[in-house]
């Protein structure tokens, strides 16, 4: 099983995380869904990825999505 920390690090190394759109659950939001660009990450962390607003779980990533291609989907 491929887990999103694992997709994540594979882009970033790979070349970097722009192109890349992260869908998450976000209790609130529209669907209960929230999307963020790579760019706007700046830290892959051990449990969470790291935002400019805080930090997410990527237990709660959904999809990601890299220059428009589904990479990772539960």
């Amino acid at each position: 099983m491929t887990y999103p920390r694992q997709v994540l690090n594979r882009i970033k190394w790979g070349g970097g995380l722009s192109g890349v759109v992260i869908t998450y659950i976000h209790r609130g939001g529209p669907d209960d869904l929230a999307s963020v660009n790579g760019e706007d990450i700046t830290e892959l962390g051990r449990s969470f990825f790291t935002l400019r607003e805080g930090q997410i779980p990527y237990h709660r990533i959904v999809r990601i999505e890299e220059e428009g291609e589904v990479v990772f989907q539960i």
